[in-house]
């Protein structure tokens, strides 16, 4: 297959309401397949919710009742691998025929983390990839992912992968993504810096690869009344500004950025591109130096607790 069609999502939660939120997935998934994509990408977080500029009630030495009790508001909102929110992920999925990579807020027992899940065009869980480093207070309310959930997912147009947010900025992380042979670097976010659009095109010529990348935009509006952010004073309407963008393996960016505003962003990827740009720049193959450098990735799943069977008992 020499082209795809791919589409980014960019909008914002509505926080506490995952109902209404996955309406907006339905909404957005039904546009971005009649517009010809196979694959779709929201941003970071987005069925679950990024509460920005939320503290909960946390300062070093001491955590607020107030704060405890916003955390709990937050965790009834996140979703699990076997919650109802996932049959209707994998019904639109399933719908469109389309792989959908979306960011989630995944509950695992009684921690969260900020997850991406991959559904497959039959609506199955084709992997997930939890984030290995929450950034600053993103550390109060999250968990760390490990390397046992740094999938590659294989469709008929090229391999999936996903870096969320600033793990963009981990090289090594970087480094053995492309070591896995990722194609389509998904990488959703809540970033809306003018210093994001320059990262997405390094990661684009680096790994000479097509890069997906999808921001909230969120307003204030998405938020509830109550919402502790907005009775600390003033607060803009505008608390994500998005900047999602799309950007081929040589840098050049084919759809957006996208600005103060909802939207989809699609384009037509020539897929040869790769191949062309890997003629003079493959960053772990022809262009390694593997006698100097090396990198060694622990892919092993990382328990607390293990229980050993129990031996019987000799008689």
């Amino acid at each position: 297959m020499d082209k795809a069609t791919v589409a980014v999502v960019q909008a914002g939660t509505v926080l506490f309401d995952n109902a209404r939120t996955l309406d907006k997935v339905r909404a957005y998934c039904d546009q971005a397949a009649h517009s010809g994509a196979s694959l779709v990408v929201f941003p970071e977080a987005f069925v679950g919710g990024y509460p920005k500029g939320a503290s909960f009630g946390a300062r070093v030495g001491s955590r607020s009742d107030a704060g405890r009790d916003e955390f709990r508001r937050y965790f009834e909102a996140s979703i699990t691998e076997t919650g109802p929110e996932m049959a209707v992920l994998a019904e639109i999925a399933a719908r469109h025929r389309i792989h959908l990579v979306i960011g989630v807020v995944e509950r695992a027992g009684q921690t969260l983390y900020c997850s991406v899940f991959f559904f497959a065009p039959d609506g199955s869980l084709a992997g997930k990839h939890r984030k290995l480093m929450p950034t600053a207070s993103e550390r109060l309310i999250w968990g760390m992912g490990d390397g046992s959930t740094m999938p590659v997912i294989h469709t008929d147009f090229g391999v999936a992968g996903s870096a969320i947010c600033w793990e963009n900025y981990m090289p090594l992380f970087r480094t053995a993504m492309y070591a896995k042979g990722v194609t389509l670097w998904c990488a959703p976010t809540v970033d809306d810096r003018e210093t994001w659009q320059p990262t997405m095109r390094h990661i684009a010529v680096e790994g000479r690869c097509f890069v997906l990348s999808a921001c909230q935009y969120l307003l204030r509006s998405d938020c509830p009344p109550d919402y502790s952010p907005f009775a600390e004073g003033p607060v803009d309407p505008v608390l994500i500004r998005g900047g999602s963008l799309i950007v081929s393996p040589f840098g050049q960016v084919l759809a957006g950025p996208l600005r103060d505003s909802e939207g989809i962003l699609t384009s037509e990827l020539d897929l040869r591109e790769i191949a062309r740009g890997k003629f003079d720049l493959d960053s772990v193959g022809h262009y390694a130096r593997p006698d100097v450098f090396s990198l060694s990735v622990n892919e092993r799943a990382n328990h607390a607790v293990t229980f050993a069977p129990l031996e019987p008992v000799k008689k």
